[in-house]
């Protein structure tokens, strides 16, 4: 039995030769995906923590922490 599964139309089934290499194939670059989203998502977190902090501290603002904001 494989160790890779499919569904289709609500059947588990085994997936072929061809779609397990694919799938092997792709697996690195869904990692390096993942991690680019994450270094993303915290980026952005980050900026806004910056804008907020010089908003309460009463300095002025980068372009990109203004454009974080939403009015």
């Amino acid at each position: 039995m494989s160790e890779y599964k499919k569904v289709v139309n609500g059947v588990v089934m085994d997936m072929t030769a061809d779609e397990i290499a694919q799938v092997e194939k792709d697996a690195p670059n869904d990692v390096a995906m993942k991690e680019r989203l994450e270094a993303e998502v915290k980026a952005k977190a980050d900026l806004k923590a910056s804008a907020k902090a010089k908003l309460i501290a009463g300095e002025p603002l980068t372009a990109d922490e203004a454009d974080t904001l939403v009015l």
